[in-house]
Parts: structure tokens; C-alpha cells; sequence
């Protein structure tokens, strides 16, 4: 069986990514890109389903395990220590010259200490396995279109379907094992020296995070979360994949189980300015590129996810061999809900363009002639119901988020028609844009419980209430935002403070998104919180859950998409980018208004 979500660890080539366990056996592996079929995928059923394991072979009272990240780095290191010695098993993915490759390297530290090595290929996402020979001193695996390539000195041996071997590492020692993976019709890639691909990963890193300069209270968790997203995006095209996962259960056992190996348009704004703020201003204006290529189109085709190349066909299916994480089923491949109608991605769409045009960065003209069109669409539209941003798969509502996202819309285009001379009929825009702000007021707002609500005429709740207040629809101190915040700490967080996207209840026909079963706490949404408390003047309460947060983080610093506060154990596709990017934010605004406070003796509100 797969450890707990938090026992794996990342390591990534910016193509793709491998997920690695305490147990140093890599469970899943998508080549050669995020969306491509696993070629590991014991994560979603077990063993047999493919992985590939490397640690000690006696599991007894005197086997520890500690690991790390290098330094600064996406280098893996799993430190093993038995009653005769200790060794290291180092785990990286070199950026690529030619085939993509993942390199492990067992080091002995001291003593001896006895290992296996357990490898188990199994193509199409655990359901097909190869043929296993020997060409030229490496191991080949080959099914149809894909083939793998294992160059080793540890003399592995078939066991059935599994090729394995015992072999000892004694001090000072380092043993390379490197497994390449090469479409089935090309000849053997070419060698790569494992300990000179080591040194220019590290170099690599180092050299990347060269105009990162924030020094302040919580840069280790930021540090992490920002290569976090380096390493989930797609260097080629420059888009950024939610989580390199598919079907991590928002609650094991159960349904909630979605394909996040896409970009999300709505991530784009908040993306955009973590990089942005960080100094990253190349991956922001690959990230904005990404963005412009994959809205290019009528507006009326604008979706709401896309693929990393900006693939717009994301069709949905079913893996029914795969057994699940921890019996999750269904394990879905694809996601259906890139089909959906949600209307507040051309309010992300328009504010990512205005954050694009402060930050110095120069759209595509094209971007800028859809602006219009996008306008006119959503002059059309914005009265209708939607999916929301949960992407809710029951009946269609008006959600209040949605319609703020909308007005949001129309708040930037005025804007950068007002501040960088954009064209346009700016006062046709205003007056939408007062229209609908008079309408969440009037039929979003709750005035008896004094909170905005999900949706018009609902009493349930909604965590993306908390972004009001940063999207400038109403100012913090404004008592209707501060009921909202107050409400949503009352009905939607637990006593941790962790807060749920919203109340889910007790079966399909009592939730907004149709499904059955509930879900963990949203770490975004937590995250929201945590910002949405200091913006309505609430600094220490701020502070105190978003230090709480943080010791969420497993040993090396990722978090997954949600979190079980009575199992206390993480949950969903990880790592998520959609948690590290509001922790960036957090950190960066507690300690701009912790300076700001020490130097003039006051509080400071930002909006």
C-alpha cells in the first residue's frame, strides 16, 4: 500500500515530476510529461501497479529514516540508518539534454548497510507490463510506443514480473542507478554521468534562485513553495500544472478524486504576482505567455482549464484497473470540468491582463483585442448561473463569487483604460460594472447574519467570500466584509482555524456540488483566512494561523490541497499549487505589515 500523502516528496526535470516515499519507493511517474500515462502508479493501487523501490532490506528496531531537500534545491536525500551503518539514497531528475531520465545514487556514509532494489515498470498507467531483456549491459523495458532504459551496476534479476537484487554499499562508496525513458522506436539514449548531472542540478538551483532576495521571518517556507512551482511548470510552454496528481482523495475512500495535471486560468492572477513579487519576472512572463496562446479564440470558447501545451480537449475517463488511493475509486484520467461555465475566469482573465500592464510586462496585441471581446461576451452572460468556482457538478446557481469576479471584469478594464490609455467605452463599463456591484449587494448579502452568501437566495456559506476584500469589490473595514469574514470563521472553519470551501453535508442531495461524502479543509482557502484576518485589522489572529499552517508542511516543506484535521493527515492532489501560492502571499504581507508597524508605531491596513 502507498504511505499517507505527506510521505512522499518531489523531484523534477520541468517536464514532469516524481513523487518518492519514505519508504524510498517511487510510486508514480507520468513520461514524458505531467499528462502523459504512469509508468509508475503504485500511489494509485499498489505494487504491482509499477514502482520502484530502493532502501534497506531488514525493516527492524534499529532502521531510522531522515531526509531533506539539498540545500536550496530539488535534490532528494533519504538518510538510512541500520545497526551496522548508514547510508544516503540521493534522488533527482537532471534537466533534460535529450531523454528524460531519473537518477538515484545510494551513498555510504558509514559501516555497510544492506539494500534492495525492487523495480517494477508497468506502462499506461500501471495496466501494461513490458518485455524486461538486456541490450548492451542495461536493463530494457518495452511496450508499444514507450520503452525504458535502466543503467546500474546493482545486478538486478527477474522475481516474476518484478526485477530485483540485494546489494550492500559500504562508506564512501556511491552506487549510480539511472533510468531513461525513450519512445520505443528510437535506439538507446545516450549515457548521462549520474554524478555530473548532480552537480548541474545543483548548480542549476542555485544559480535560479540567484534574484530571489526576501530574507524575512518565513523564507525557508517560501523558498520551498516558490521552487515548488518552478518545478510544476512546463518549461517548454511556460504553464503551470495545479498538481502533478491525479484522483488524490479529498476524502479517502471516497468520489471527490479529479485529474489536476492542467493549468487553471483562475490561477493565473495569483500565480502571476507570487512570481512576480519573488523576482521571478522570466517564469511570470512565460506564465503570461502560456496564458495569452491558450484564451487565443472567441471568447465564447474561453475555458476554464487548459492542458500545458494549452490543449483544450481534456476528455474524462476512468482507470478501472487501478484500485485507488486507499480504495478511491473512481481514478479519473482527464477532467470534465474544462467543459463547465464558470463566470469568474474573465474576471481572472482581465486581472491578470491589468497586473500584466502594471508589472512592466507587455502583453500580445492579440490579448489586448480580445480584452473588448471578452467584455461583450460577458456584458451577455454575466446575469446567468454558473458552476462557480468550485466547479461544482450539480444544478447551476448564481454564485456570489462569480458575480464579484465578473464585476472584477469591469473594474480593471475602467482601470487600465483610466491608467495606461486603453481604448474603449469606459463609462458603457463602469456603468455594468455598478450594476452588478449593485446586485451582489442587494441579492448576495445575507443582511440578517450579516454575511455575504454562496449563492443568491442560499444560506450556505462559500471560503472565496474571504477574496472580497483583495479584489476591491468592497474595502476591508466595510462591516459587510467583516461579517462575511466573521461569519465564515463561525460556520466553515474547525477549531484549528482551518477553514472548508463550503458546508458539503451528509449526502448528494444535501450538497452544493452534488456529490456524496465530505472533504478535508481547503489549505487556500485557510490561507484566505489568514490574509483576509489581517486585511480587516486583525494582525496577531492573522499571524497565529498562518505560524499554524506552516507546521502542516511535511518534513520537506510541500503541502497537498486539503487537510484532515481529525486525522491530521493531508489530503488530495500534492503538492498543490493552489495552497503555495496563498502561503507566498501570506508570508510576504505579514511581514510588509510587521515592518510597517515597528517603523511608525501603527497598524497599517493594504488592500
Amino acid at each position: 500500500m502507498p504511505g499517507r500523502i505527506e510521505d512522499y516528496a518531489l523531484v523534477g526535470d520541468l517536464l514532469t515530476t516524481a513523487l518518492i516515499g519514505r519508504d524510498g519507493s517511487l510510486d508514480w511517474l507520468c513520461l514524458p510529461r505531467f499528462d502523459s500515462p504512469a509508468c509508475f502508479a503504485a500511489l494509485l493501487g499498489d505494487e504491482n501497479n509499477g514502482r520502484w523501490r530502493i532502501a534497506p532490506v531488514a525493516v527492524d528496531e534499529g532502521l531510522t529514516s531522515r531526509r531533506r531537500y539539498r540545500g536550496d534545491s530539488l535534490v532528494l536525500e533519504t538518510e538510512w540508518e541500520t545497526d551496522t551503518g548508514r547510508a544516503t539514497v540521493v534522488d533527482f531528475m537532471p534537466r533534460r539534454d535529450g531523454a528524460p531520465c531519473v537518477v538515484r545514487v545510494v551513498e555510504g556514509l558509514s559501516g555497510t548497510v544492506d539494500l534492495r532494489m525492487d523495480l517494477r515498470v508497468r506502462f499506461e498507467y500501471g495496466s501494461v507490463v513490458p518485455w524486461m531483456h538486456r541490450v548492451h549491459g542495461q536493463l530494457n523495458g518495452i511496450a508499444g510506443p514507450e520503452s525504458v532504459w535502466l543503467s546500474t551496476p546493482v545486478p538486478l534479476a527477474a522475481h516474476g514480473e518484478a526485477h530485483r537484487a540485494d546489494f550492500t554499499v559500504t562508506a564512501g562508496e556511491r552506487i549510480p542507478s539511472v533510468l531513461t525513458w525513450q519512445p520505443s522506436h528510437l535506439p538507446a539514449p545516450e549515457p548521462v554521468d549520474p554524478f555530473d548531472a548532480l552537480r548541474r542540478t545543483e548548480e542549476y538551483w542555485s544559480e535560479w534562485l540567484r534574484p530571489f532576495t526576501y530574507d524575512g521571518t518565513y523564507r525557508d517556507a517560501v523558498v520551498r513553495s516558490l521552487i515548488t512551482l518552478k518545478a510544476l511548470t512546463y518549461e517548454p510552454t511556460g504553464g503551470i500544472v495545479a498538481a502533478p496528481t491525479t484522483s488524490l482523495p479529498e476524502q479517502p475512500g471516497g468520489v471527490r478524486n479529479w485529474d489536476y495535471r492542467f493549468c487553471w486560468l483562475r490561477d493565473a492572477g495569483m500565480t502571476l504576482e507570487a512570481l512576480l513579487r519573488s523576482g521571478f519576472t522570466a517564469e511570470a512572463d512565460a506564465w503570461r505567455g502560456w496564458l495569452e496562446r491558450a484564451v487565443a479564440g472567441r471568447p465564447q470558447d474561453i475555458q476554464i482549464m487548459y492542458g500545458i501545451g494549452g490543449e483544450r480537449r481534456l476528455t474524462e475517463w476512468t482507470a478501472d484497473w487501478l484500485a485507488g488511493y486507499e480504495g478511491s475509486r473512481p481514478v479519473r484520467i482527464g477532467n470534465g470540468a474544462a467543459l463547465q461555465q464558470q463566470l469568474d475566469v474573465p474576471g481572472e482573465l482581465m486581472d491578470t491582463l491589468a497586473l500584466t500592464l502594471s508589472s512592466g510586462l507587455r502583453p500580445q496585441r492579440h490579448l489586448i483585442a480580445l480584452q473588448r471581446a471578452v467584455l461583450d461576451h460577458l456584458e451577455k452572460v454575466w446575469s446567468r448561473p454558473d458552476q462557480g468556482l468550485w466547479e461544482m457538478r450539480g444544478e447551476p446557481r448564481h454564485h456570489v463569487h462569480s458575480k464579484v469576479m465578473c464585476w472584477v471584469a469591469f473594474d480593471r478594464a475602467v482601470r487600465m483604460a483610466e491608467d495606461h490609455g486603453r481604448p474603449g467605452p469606459v463609462a458603457h463599463w463602469r456603468e455594468i460594472r455598478d450594476r452588478i456591484h449593485r446586485e451582489v449587494c442587494e441579492r448576495g448579502f445575507d443582511p440578517a447574519r450579516a454575511t455575504f452568501t454562496q449563492s443568491y437566495g442560499s444560506r450556505a456559506l462559500d471560503a472565496a467570500l474571504l477574496l472580497i476584500p483583495r479584489t476591491g469589490f468592497l474595502p476591508p473595514d466595510d462591516p459587510r466584509v467583516i461579517g462575511t469574514v466573521t461569519a465564515v470563521e463561525r460556520e466553515l472553519a474547525t477549531g484549528d482555524g482551518l477553514v472548508r470551501r463550503y458546508s458539503t453535508g451528509s449526502g448528494a442531495a444535501e450538497s452544493p456540488d452534488g456529490l456524496a461524502g465530505g472533504e478535508g479543509a481547503f489549505l487556500a482557502c485557510s490561507f484566505w483566512l489568514a490574509d483576509a484576518l489581517r486585511l480587516t485589522g486583525r494582525e496577531d489572529d492573522a499571524r497565529d494561523l498562518f505560524e499554524r499552517l506552516l507546521l502542516l508542511r511535511n518534513d520537506v516543506g510541500l503541502l497537498a490541497e486539503e487537510y484532515d484535521p481529525l486525522a491530521r493527515r493531508q489530503l488530495g492532489n500534492f503538492p498543490q499549487a493552489f495552497t503555495h501560492v496563498p502561503l507566498i502571499r501570506a508570508a510576504y504581507e505579514l511581514d510588509r505589515h510587521a515592518t510597517h508597524h515597528s517603523r511608525k508605531g501603527c497598524s497599517v491596513k493594504y488592500e
